[in-house]
């Protein structure tokens, strides 16, 4: 052992995968792939409780592990300012197609964090999300990731027909941009949760960069009515939008989800443009946008939350060709 080097470290550094962690034979280590918990990280960030109904083991066994992925991955712990400055580097950015859209959002969308849209019916939220599907695919130079798309289709609302449409304004082959997007219709919250774990197994043979909720919160509205099924409701949903920012966290992917307003002013806030989800969906979006339709096409996207950016408005048009200014 070295003379600054600390009992436990090399021990640490020899485990590669979850098959080197004490108490995690062969087929715990399947089990927990086909939950979708691949490697040290997604391990070391699970709940003792969660993993321990995947793996059927006990919780106290459960926690052991986890603190094992933890100590190989160097979680958990304290970071300076400069090296978290360091990391954000790797973050990059996805165009609109909409250069007002994208100076709003500080140069597109960011990977790492989820951009909600929210708005009333006919606000181009789904809009957005094809175009996106469609710019991810292109080269880093414009504007694109060169990346794969998993698209939930809580709504039935993926056309193939309009991203053909996007795609071709931007002379783009349509078979190809469409075999690079992987749709999956949920139809039920209990589906749309599940299916964040199969997107996992997708990436190990796509580069996935972006994930498309469209929409977050209709199933969990839908399912859950009533003020006395509104704890389970926030709890579903907390974990759903966790496992989505992890996902973008893990695979420095660009998480878009799109969310309902009330249809008519809520007795208790009285505010119709409420988004769905209370506190919840508003504290775990990292940029949350309003959109609402205006004259002659023209939409108005107002950036409503951001760690770093103003609240401000642009203005962008939704044509046939897809997003513009």
């Amino acid at each position: 052992m070295g003379k600054d080097e600390k009992p436990g470290e090399k021990v640490a550094a020899s485990i590669k995968a979850i098959e080197d962690l004490a108490g995690v034979g062969p087929a715990t280590a399947e089990k927990l792939r086909e939950a979708g918990i691949n490697d040290l990280m997604a391990l070391a960030v699970a709940s003792p409780m969660t993993l321990a109904d995947i793996a059927e083991i006990g919780t106290n066994v459960a926690q052991k592990i986890i603190q094992a992925a933890r100590e190989a991955v160097d979680v958990g712990g304290f970071e300076t300012g400069d090296v978290i400055l360091e990391r954000r580097k790797s973050v990059a950015k996805l165009t609109t197609g909409s250069k007002a859209l994208d100076e709003l959002l500080g140069g597109g969308l960011e990977t790492q964090a989820i951009t909600e849209c929210y708005g009333e019916f006919g606000a181009s939220k789904t809009q957005i999300g094809l175009q996106l599907a469609v710019n991810v695919t292109r080269p880093t130079e414009d504007g694109g990731l060169d990346g794969d798309t998993v698209w939930i289709d809580t709504e039935n609302t993926f056309r193939p027909e309009r991203i053909t449409q996007m795609a071709e304004a931007l002379d783009l082959d349509p078979e190809k941009v469409l075999k690079r997007i992987h749709v999956a219709r949920a139809f039920n919250s209990h589906h749309q949760i599940l299916l964040i774990d199969k997107a996992q197994e997708i990436t190990k043979d796509f580069p996935v960069r972006l994930v498309v909720a469209d929409s977050l919160t209709a199933h969990f509205r839908a399912e859950y009515i009533g003020r006395g099924t509104l704890a389970e409701r926030q709890q579903m949903l907390n974990k759903h939008i966790h496992d989505l920012m992890r996902f973008g966290d893990v695979y420095n992917a660009v998480v878009y989800v799109t969310n309902q307003v009330h249809a008519k002013p809520d007795a208790f806030f009285g505010d119709p443009t409420r988004p769905i989800g209370g506190h919840i969906v508003g504290h775990s979006a990292t940029f949350r946008i309003y959109l609402r339709k205006s004259k002659g096409g023209k939409r108005i996207a107002r950036l409503i939350d951001s760690p770093s950016l103003p609240e401000a408005e642009a203005v962008f048009t939704v044509s046939e060709e897809g997003i513009r200014d």
